[in-house]
């Protein structure tokens, strides 16, 4: 499926229950270009496989089905995350992208977690999937950065749909540059010690290739997003 000059927006499809807006766009190839949200997921999934928690009418639970844009795959997540901090530019909270996609927030010296993102190749189709907590955040114990929501942020958060129509708009051209002041901070900046499951060191650079680039005792190593979980602040 090629994308027409001047399309117009992508349809939005409204569900109230269903196992996971990911695989129901993953099941049915014939909606094409689309997004979809939910207000509740029963299977909801982060990355690595690991369950999302998607409380109903708490969140926005969203998946959409767009081109897959000419960038290098350790990228794709990080600019997809990137266009939703600059649909979010408008809150005036202080947003930024925490390796390798998360979407966090600063809120009195300290680091929330909000939201999270996921992609797969289907077909012609890159298929995003979108945790974002509005309205509350599940409690996780013996999280380094805790889970935080919007609503912690701000007392009127913007309304689920018209966020989710915002980001998926943002979506049908997110592996154009954007501008560097809607891309809010990114975490970790180079010198910060941090920890993985399998190690700890010290933050060099954000490689180009989407690897993040650190110093350890055994020598400089080059974190791929496929490879880490767990990354915290040491």
């Amino acid at each position: 499926m090629d994308w027409p000059a001047g399309q117009a927006p992508l349809t939005l499809i409204h569900l109230a229950e269903i196992d996971s807006t990911q695989a129901f766009l993953k099941r049915h190839p014939e909606l094409g270009f689309c997004g979809l949200v939910a207000d509740h997921q029963s299977e909801g999934r982060g990355r690595q496989g690991n369950a999302w928690i998607s409380a109903p009418g708490q969140g926005l639970w969203m998946s959409a089905a767009v081109p897959a844009p000419d960038l290098q795959p350790g990228m794709v997540l990080q600019q997809a995350m990137l266009a939703v901090i600059a649909a979010l530019g408008e809150m005036g909270a202080e947003l930024g992208l925490k390796w390798p996609n998360d979407l966090v927030a600063r809120k009195a010296g300290r680091l929330l977690k909000l939201g999270g993102i996921i992609g797969e190749k289907a077909g012609d189709r890159l298929i995003l999937g979108l945790g974002l907590n509005v309205h509350c955040a599940p409690l996780i114990q013996d999280r380094a950065i805790p889970a935080g929501c919007l609503s912690d942020l701000r007392e009127a958060p913007p309304e689920i749909l018209d966020l989710a129509r915002k980001i998926l708009d943002a979506w049908t051209d997110f592996g154009s540059p954007l501008a560097e002041s809607s891309k809010g901070f990114r975490w970790p900046e180079p010198g910060t010690p941090i920890r993985w499951e399998q190690g700890q060191g010290v933050v060099m650079e954000w490689v180009e290739d989407g690897r993040l680039k650190v110093t350890t005792a055994s020598g400089i190593e080059r974190l791929s997003a496929a490879e880490i979980q767990g990354l915290s602040p040491y």
